[in-house]
């Protein structure tokens, strides 16, 4: 699929972070995109219309909606896509490790029902009601492009509950892309550490050593996730695959 003028995209959790820098690699492309983000959220709004100013008004469009609810995930989708007269590309991004600091993963009483549920409702129900939602109305040829994580591949994990969350997204995906096709395709990327907001009030000492298990010795930046998106999104071969952009992580 060629990213063009007529492409239409959705980014969920697309007013930050790798969302954000997806929204703004889509609209330089052309696309016209619906922008996710959390209902009442003044910052969101803010971007939305710098985002105008900078690729034309109306290229990029307000889509709230919290993900993790799923008849606010459902009735988001269907408004976007109303919005944008159609839908070519669905981008599940919106993802939560529900914890400021890592949980040691022999630390199971932290892991309360009440924390797994935050979890996985965000980071594997979300996406999954956003799918189901939207693969009806998906252009033939068009694609779901899912944000795990190298969590999800054994890699380094704010916890137990958002390595599982990352790990199922991956499986879902492959499965996803078995019963979507040939119509639909979808695939994943699995970030490693990435210049977020998140990971910006990490320790140094945590950042630096995560760096050294890299081969490129250097964070991740957004905009190197979200070309790994549009990558995915434009390329008509691939589909259950979930590539690692992580640095070249060898531990």
């Amino acid at each position: 699929m060629d990213i063009t003028t007529d492409t239409r995209v959705l980014v969920t959790g697309g007013a930050s972070g790798i969302g954000l820098a997806t929204v703004k690699a889509f609209l330089a492309a052309g696309a016209l995109v619906a922008v996710n983000h959390l209902p009442g959220d003044p910052a969101a709004v803010t971007r939305i219309a710098q985002l105008n100013e900078t690729y034309g008004q109306g290229r990029a469009r307000s889509a709230a909606g919290n993900v993790s609810q799923r008849d606010a995930a459902e009735a988001m989708i269907a408004a976007a896509i109303t919005d944008l007269g159609g839908l070519d590309v669905l981008v599940n991004n919106a993802g939560t490790s529900a914890t400021k600091e890592p949980i040691a993963m022999s630390d199971l009483d932290r892991l309360d029902d009440d924390f797994w549920s935050t979890i996985l409702d965000t980071n594997l129900m979300g996406p999954f009601w956003c799918s189901r939602a939207a693969a009806p109305h998906l252009r033939k040829g068009g694609a779901i492009i899912n944000t795990a994580s190298i969590a999800g591949l054994g890699g380094g994990a704010s916890s137990m509950a958002y390595a599982a969350s990352k790990a199922a997204l991956i499986n879902m995906t492959i499965n996803l892309a078995r019963g979507l096709g040939p119509d639909i395709r979808v695939n994943a990327v699995a970030p490693g550490l990435t210049r977020t907001p998140w990971t910006g009030t990490w320790p140094v000492c945590r950042t630096e050593r995560s760096l050294a298990s890299t081969a490129l010795k250097r964070w991740v930046e957004p905009e190197d996730v979200a070309q790994g998106i549009v990558f995915l999104a434009s390329n008509p071969a691939m589909t259950g695959q979930t590539i690692a952009i992580d640095g070249g992580r060898f531990s």
